[in-house]
């Protein structure tokens, strides 16, 4: 065997056999972590929820709610507390993204969700509507979102909903808006008594 041949031959190795062992053991130990960190979210939410737990239960939607104004098919994205696009609201399911049909009487907001919570806001308890471009955990272009705020137990929220027909969200704004600022029945109603 001539010398170059001999170098060739030593020069060819085989590759280094896995060591599944290892391999198995680094998988394992990042499905733990990753369960870990997920174990840790879900406790957060719910201890998020304990600390809300003064928020009362969701009005539900009478019996009859009158005549629809506006009607809207999208998303629900959650609620948070109003000026404070970070302040996720969860009690009672509030934070619980869904699908939505929202219907507008002259009574309030009706709000349906599939699969989640419904609830009812009554129309004396609209504080008004803007479009934004984020809510707690969703951030869109430039007035993607429709934020309507409302008042529930003494606390002022910002819920956040997207039409699937975006252009709609003008005219609920102005309805909301023009719903929010006209007196109601029942204040009148305690104006009048009190004279």
């Amino acid at each position: 065997m001539t010398p170059s041949l001999f170098h060739l031959a030593a020069a060819q190795q085989s590759a280094p056999v896995t060591d599944w062992a290892a391999r198995i053991g680094w998988v394992v130990g990042l499905l733990v972590f990753v369960a870990f960190v997920y174990w840790l979210m879900r406790q957060g939410w719910k201890w998020r929820g304990t600390l809300q737990g003064d928020l009362p239960e969701l009005p539900v939607t009478p019996d009859d709610p009158g005549a629809p104004r506006l009607t809207l098919s999208g998303r629900y994205h959650g609620s948070t507390t109003a000026g404070q696009w970070l302040d996720r609201i969860v009690a009672h399911g509030l934070g619980t993204r869904s699908r939505v049909e929202l219907t507008l009487t002259d009574q309030g907001l009706d709000v349906v969700r599939p699969g989640a919570a419904d609830f009812f806001v009554p129309a004396a308890a609209l504080r008004g509507a803007r479009l934004d471009k984020g809510i707690a955990g969703k951030v869109l272009t430039e007035g993607g979102l429709l934020i309507v705020t409302w008042e529930h137990g003494g606390k002022q929220l910002d819920s956040g909903f997207r039409s699937d027909r975006s252009a709609e969200h003008a005219a609920w704004v102005e309805a909301l808006t023009a719903l929010s600022t006209t007196p109601h029945t029942t204040e009148h109603t305690e104006t009048e008594g009190a004279r």
